[in-house]
């Protein structure tokens, strides 16, 4: 049962916390009384992008899917799938019924369980042939256990709701702490990472039948170390790894080549390749529905749901430059502890200010605000990141990259250095909602490479250039309205800080601080309901008045003295 309880850690910790970093979430760290806890702003050395896909991929390879009987036992389960080999590492969770992943030594004992597993006999139905690593486990005696009660501990694969995070965060001692915790109760679980690397490995098996030695990878939020619980699995089908593309002749008389179908282009070859892959996924991959083949888009792509997991899925080909992405935001994120709680944070501020959505739209995109996070972040002095420009100068002949004419080089992470810069998460977010309350939208861009705003190439409400593909703007689908709403709830916020949030109440229960800001926006930090509100136009003439007057008298603070500016207006 040692298996078990390394997984039922997470359930038993009671008020003891771990770091913010899903990567050390095996160690677990008692709250030190009288003090900020060491484990959350705790640096550790991180395993470099690639190190780490290919050690989850061969952990995948090695793992199953099973759907158990919801009156399962668990000391049975794990003597009944131990007699076909060497049990790593499993754990139980809640979708459409109950499921367990389960993690073996070797890809033997998958094979040996295949062995012994037989396709179901339906009378009214037929059952496809396919054998996936995903499997039911049937009770052979029903009659033994019908009255049992399960004796398994579901693991959660959802986020906390919104009001009790309120809660948790009314209870901490510092914004700081509250930023960490939102980081903590939001990031997706080691339990889920596993899970979704193993979704891309059944779905490698399906497209293994054409493409043997294809990949199929996770990226963006499922692993860039910035991904909420509950977001979307997209997924890369990799052909680039398939021997022979890049081989060079040989001298002698003769050389050998593939015989191969032609295309027109490489977007067409993409498109074919999805839609046939797509069509297997619809017809033999058990638990995927809701197969769409969206194959004209910019980049085409495949969604369907995978119901086991209950993650809905994106799956792409070529698209080599959002793996860059990916590795750069998951570099970024490995730099400072305080890049994710912050990137954390102000994420979960804007979902609850009705900033962004999760419905396709006009609403600034999760991405985008990760963005800004990051250019602030640059911008600070000491900055506590480096710009795109830096790290790909610090970058050696190894690390360069690129993809269709885009310079995508940058260097690893365990190359570079740690900022100098001390500023706490509490001034930062402060600094966030006053700096972006005052940024001169109507002209400037950002632009994450560069680390500082230029000019605008177009009339977009909202550029942020694209690292990578500089021409494009990853904000394009923003439009005045979603900006300006972005602006007023940031100055808000700014000013509520100012005002009544820095300073923790006497009572536990009363939002403060980054609580505050979460609350419904007809209610006021008390908990009591305002009777009428101001239109916006008059808040924001107010809230600047208010903080010019506090300008006039105390003056423009010097930021070398620890000082903090305040908000002025800024032209539209």
């Amino acid at each position: 049962m040692a298996a078990s309880m390394w997984w039922r850690g997470f359930e038993a910790v009671g008020r003891r916390r771990f770091s913010c970093s899903h990567r050390n979430w095996a160690k677990i760290v008692p709250a030190v009384d009288g003090g900020e806890e060491a484990d959350l702003t705790e640096k550790t050395t991180a395993k470099t992008f690639s190190a780490m896909q290919a050690e989850r991929h061969e952990q995948a390879e090695r793992t199953i899917l099973i759907s158990c009987p919801s009156n399962i036992s668990e000391k049975k389960f794990y003597k009944y799938l131990s007699s076909y080999g060497t049990i790593n590492k499993y754990f139980f969770y809640e979708g459409f019924g109950i499921y367990a992943v389960v993690e073996f030594s070797d890809k033997e004992s998958i094979g040996t369980l295949k062995g012994f597993s037989s396709i179901p006999s339906l009378q009214h139905e037929c059952a496809v042939p396919f054998k996936s690593r995903l499997f039911n486990l049937r009770n052979s005696h029903p009659r033994e256990l019908s009255a049992a009660r399960p004796s398994v501990s579901c693991l959660k694969q959802s986020v906390i709701p919104l009001n009790e995070l309120i809660r948790k965060l009314s209870g901490a001692e510092s914004i700081d702490e509250q930023l960490y915790t939102v980081c903590k109760e939001y990031q997706i679980t080691e339990e889920n990472t596993r899970l979704r690397f193993l979704v891309c490995s059944l779905v490698k098996d399906i497209a293994a039948a054409y493409f043997p030695e294809c990949s199929i990878r996770p990226f963006g939020s499922s692993v860039n170390n910035f991904g909420k619980m509950g977001c979307d699995l997209d997924m890369f089908l990799d052909l680039d790894s398939i021997s022979g593309r890049n081989n060079t002749k040989t001298g002698g008389a003769f050389s050998m080549e593939y015989g191969t179908k032609r295309v027109a282009s490489e977007r067409v070859a993409t498109q074919s390749t999805l839609s046939v892959i797509g069509e297997c996924i619809d017809q033999f991959a058990p638990g995927c529905t809701g197969i769409q083949k969206i194959l004209n888009a910019r980049c085409p792509l495949v969604k369907f749901s995978h119901q086991p997991s209950g993650l809905q899925c994106d799956l792409t080909a070529n698209n080599r430059i959002a793996m860059r992405s990916t590795e750069l935001l998951y570099i970024y994120s490995n730099i400072d502890p305080r890049v994710r709680a912050l990137v954390f944070g102000v994420r979960c501020w804007a979902r609850s200010q009705g900033i962004t959505s999760n419905i396709p739209g006009s609403w600034i995109t999760n991405f985008s605000l990760t963005m800004m996070v990051l250019f602030l972040l640059q911008k600070r002095n000491p900055p506590i990141i480096p710009t795109l420009d830096q790290l790909r100068d610090l970058a050696e002949a190894e690390d360069k990259h690129v993809i269709e004419s885009h310079d995508c080089t940058f260097v690893l992470n365990n190359k570079i250095k740690p900022s100098q810069n001390t500023e706490t998460l509490e001034e930062l977010l402060q600094e966030f909602f006053e700096f972006y309350g005052n940024f001169a939208f109507n002209q400037m861009s950002i632009n994450i490479r560069k680390g500082k705003e230029q000019h605008k190439p177009e009339a977009s409400p909202l550029y942020i250039q694209n690292p990578f593909e500089q021409a494009l703007n990853v904000s394009k689908n923003v439009n005045q309205t979603q900006l300006e709403k972005f602006v007023t709830s940031a100055r808000e916020s700014a000013w509520i800080l100012q005002q009544e949030g820095l300073k923790r109440p006497m009572s536990n229960t009363k939002p403060w601080g980054l609580a505050a800001l979460l609350l419904p926006t007809m209610q006021s930090p008390g908990g009591k309901s305002k009777k009428k509100r101001q239109p916006a136009s008059e808040r924001i003439k107010s809230l600047l008045d208010s903080l010019k007057a506090n300008k006039e008298t105390a003056g423009y603070l010097n930021r070398s003295n620890g000082g903090r500016r305040h908000i002025c207006t800024v032209a539209w």
